[in-house]
């Protein structure tokens, strides 16, 4: 039984889909994208991130996408693809919209968007270890795209700048990860991960919503230190209060929330992950009826 994928309003067997050269996505970037995963085999916080896919393509002037379709169809994907796997693991959904055909290569009448959907299984190995050892962070010289560019709650594929800032990241620390700043020097995020630092006395923090992509992980953190009783506070964080912090964490979709153990050469806290840290994830654990730590070192390899 094949996997099953999504183009462009048709669900069929992953060794079928295929993109024009032509298309915008690859002859000028222009592709928004979204990332999800599955928890127990479904889709984890789906609705969320489709009203996010929304509002990127209203920023770039789609608005004839059928969200209910793509709900159908994402959750059929899923799934499906689901079954293919043991039953205790699970996989990540990638989304991609384009404007479809680059009319001055083409000479073409405008066929619409490309739209399609894939899953790949989760990839645990990448980050089962840092749950216990912590991540290591670089100050980039590279920056933030400034939102004068696009807006920052555009989520797209346009990510030279975490390309760029993760390979001077490895030059300095070898296995490191990048640390972006905006033009004013304030922490934005991480390569394709929210940045969240915790300081007794004050709680959560990150940066305003104004400045960051909004982050559906980040949202459930949000709540989370609600129930918790920790206080949740958007501000600029500067690179001191970074270092000075009494601990700090990456969030984003596949690996839920990753500790930071140090920011260049600089530790964090002990250098270990701390109790903030287990106490969120073993919530997250709870929300979702999974030992989120456990299965990653389970499926670390397959």
């Amino acid at each position: 039984m094949n996997e099953l994928s999504y183009w462009n309003g048709e669900l069929v067997t992953d060794d079928e889909p295929s993109i024009s050269v032509f298309d915008m996505g690859v002859v000028q970037g222009v592709t928004i994208s979204e990332q999800m995963r599955t928890f127990g085999g479904k889709l984890f916080r789906l609705d969320e991130h489709l009203q996010r896919l929304r509002r990127s393509l209203q920023i770039i002037g789609i608005d004839n996408l059928d969200m209910r379709e793509l709900k159908e169809a994402a959750e059929v994907i899923a799934s499906h693809n689901h079954s293919l796997l043991q039953s205790d693991d699970d996989l990540g959904l990638s989304l991609i919209v384009t404007p479809g055909s680059y009319a001055a290569a083409t000479h073409s009448d405008d066929p619409g968007p490309t739209v399609g959907m894939y899953t790949t299984p989760l990839p645990f190995h990448r980050w089962t270890d840092k749950y216990s050892t912590g991540e290591v962070l670089v100050v980039s010289s590279i920056r933030q795209v400034p939102a004068n560019c696009w807006p920052a709650e555009l989520k797209c594929r346009s990510r030279m700048h975490y390309f760029l800032a993760d390979r001077e990241a490895q030059r300095r620390i070898p296995g490191s990860r990048a640390l972006l700043l905006d033009q004013e020097g304030f922490v934005t995020e991480a390569s394709t991960a929210s940045v969240i630092l915790y300081r007794e006395g004050e709680g959560l923090v990150v940066p305003p919503a104004e400045k960051v992509l909004p982050g559906v992980s980040v949202g459930i953190l949000h709540s989370l230190a609600e129930s918790t009783g920790i206080n949740f506070v958007r501000r600029d964080i500067s690179i001191d209060d970074v270092r000075s912090a009494d601990e700090l964490f990456l969030s984003s979709t596949s690996s839920c929330i990753l500790p930071v153990s140090a920011v260049d050469d600089s530790q964090i806290g002990g250098g270990v992950p701390g109790e903030i840290f287990r106490q969120l994830m073993d919530a997250w654990s709870r929300l979702i009826g999974l030992d989120i730590i456990a299965q990653a070192a389970t499926f670390a390899v397959r």
